[in-house]
C-alpha cells in the first residue's frame, strides 16, 4: 500500500507507509535525569466557537493524554505555551486546566508542573504585572502543582530597565511556598518576548537571568531555557548556582544536551517530547544504565522531525503536535482552539507524517494512513 504526498512545487510524490509501530511499552521510573513533556490541550470539536471564543476543551481526552504520558514516566509541564497559552487558551481556561490536571495527577501519581504568567493583563505596572504573577502562583499552589515562572509579555512592554525584572522576580521568588522553575523563551516562541531581562543582548540578558537566581538559590529549583541555541545554554548550565538544575527547551538540540559532557547534562522540558513521549521515556531508560551511546543512537534520529516541527514561524509547533497527535490515535480529530489547525500548510503536514511515520510513532500505522488519507481528500489530493 502506498499514500500519495504533496511535496515542493505542487507535486505528488509516492510513499509507502510502514505497518509495524515500535511501540516502546511503559517502564520503570528514571535515575539519571528529571524530564517534563509539555502537553497540548484538545479542543472540542463540536463546540459553536470562533477564533476569538474563549477555548472550549475537550477535558476527558486532555486528561487522557496526561496519563498516556505519566504511564512512560515523564512529568507533564502544564499551561504552557504547547498547551497554546496565549495562543488559544485564556487565563480562565489555563486555570481550570491547573486544577484538573494537578487533580489527575494526584490520582495517577504523575508529576506536575503548571506555568505562572501574566496573561490575564496586556501591559500594565509594574505592581498590576506583579499581582496578575501573585493570582497564578496562587492558582498553582493551591492545586498542589510546581510552579514554572513563564515569561511575561506584558512584563517585557513594560520594564524600562534589568532592575525591573529584579525586582518582580525577586518579589515573587520571596513569596513562592516551594522551588520554582523559571523559564526564559525566546523570541522565536513569542515575538513580544523580545528584549526580555531588560536587553535584546542576549550575553547582557544571561546575566541579569542568572543575577535572578543567584540571589534567591534557594527558591530556584531550576531553569527551562528555549533559545534554541545549545552552546549558550551549556554555557549559561555551567554557571547556574551548584543544586539549581537546567531543564533544557532546545527543541533542535536535546539528545546532546540531556546526555552532556564532562562538566554537566541538562534535564528536560520540552514541547516535542508530547508526540515522542514514549521513545522518549525508552532512551532516558537506556541512559540510566549510562549508555550515552545507546540512549543518542535512540534519539538522535528523532531530530529531524523536531527541527521539521519547530520551523519558523516556530510559534506555530503545536499544530504539527495536535496534528500527530490525532494520526497517533490520541483524539479523535484535528482540530484546535483558536482554529489553530490552520497554521501550516499541507505539505508541511505531510512531512510530519511521512517523518513520524519512519520513526514508528504511531501506535496503529494504518490508522494513522487513512488518517492522513482522509486530509489530504479535504484538499484535493485524491489517492
Amino acid at each position: 500500500m502506498t499514500i500519495r504526498l504533496p511535496g515542493a512545487g505542487g507535486t505528488l510524490r509516492t510513499y509507502e507507509p510502514r505497518t509495524e509501530p515500535l511501540a516502546p511499552a511503559p517502564g520503570t521510573p528514571f535515575t539519571s535525569r528529571t524530564v517534563f513533556s509539555a502537553a497540548h490541550v484538545v479542543a472540542d470539536p463540536f463546540a459553536d466557537v470562533s477564533p476569538d471564543s474563549p477555548a472550549a476543551v475537550d477535558w476527558d481526552a486532555t486528561l487522557a493524554f496526561r496519563r498516556h504520558l505519566w504511564a512512560h514516566g515523564l512529568g507533564v509541564a502544564e499551561a504552557m505555551d504547547t498547551a497554546q497559552r496565549g495562543m488559544g487558551l485564556d487565563w480562565a481556561g489555563a486555570a481550570e486546566l491547573i486544577r484538573r490536571s494537578a487533580a489527575e495527577a494526584r490520582g495517577a501519581g504523575g508529576r506536575i508542573a503548571c506555568g505562572v504568567g501574566t496573561d490575564q493583563l496586556t501591559g500594565g505596572s509594574l505592581a498590576r504585572i506583579r499581582a496578575a504573577y501573585e493570582e497564578q502562583l496562587a492558582v498553582v499552589e493551591e492545586a498542589g502543582a510546581q510552579a514554572i515562572l513563564m515569561a511575561s509579555r506584558a512584563l517585557a512592554a513594560t520594564a524600562e530597565s534589568p532592575e525591573d525584572y529584579l525586582e518582580v522576580y525577586g518579589h515573587l521568588l520571596r513569596q513562592a511556598a516551594d522551588p520554582v522553575i523559571l523559564h526564559w523563551l525566546g523570541p522565536m516562541f513569542d515575538p513580544a518576548l523580545d528584549g526580555y531581562w531588560g536587553s535584546a543582548d542576549l550575553d547582557a540578558a544571561t546575566d541579569t537571568f542568572l543575577e535572578v537566581i543567584a540571589a534567591h538559590p534557594d527558591k530556584v529549583d531550576g531553569v527551562k531555557i528555549s533559545l534554541l541555541d545549545a552552546q549558550r545554554e551549556i554555557d549559561l548550565r555551567r554557571r547556574l548556582p551548584q543544586g539549581v538544575r537546567c531543564y533544557t527547551g532546545d527543541d533542535f538540540n536535546y539528545p546532546e544536551l540531556i546526555a552532556g559532557d564532562e562538566q554537566g547534562f541538562s534535564h528536560a522540558l520540552l514541547g516535542i517530547f508530547d508526540p515522542l513521549g514514549p521513545p522518549a521515556a525508552e532512551a532516558v531508560r537506556v541512559l540510566d544504565t549510562g549508555d550515552v551511546k545507546g540512549f543518542r543512537g535512540l534519539l538522535d534520529p528523532t531530530v529531524e522531525l523536531s527541527r521539521h516541527l519547530f520551523q519558523a514561524p516556530t510559534r506555530f509547533y503545536k499544530t504539527g503536535v495536535v496534528f500527530l497527535a490525532w494520526l497517533a490515535g490520541h483524539q479523535t480529530h484535528f482540530t484546535m482552539v483558536g482554529g489553530l489547525q490552520s497554521a501550516r500548510s499541507l505539505p508541511h503536514l505531510a512531512r510530519a507524517y511521512e517523518l513520524a511515520d519512519g520513526l514508528g510513532l504511531f501506535p496503529d500505522p494504518k490508522l494513522a494512513e487513512e488518517r492522513m488519507k482522509n486530509l489530504l481528500s479535504l484538499y484535493g489530493v485524491n489517492q
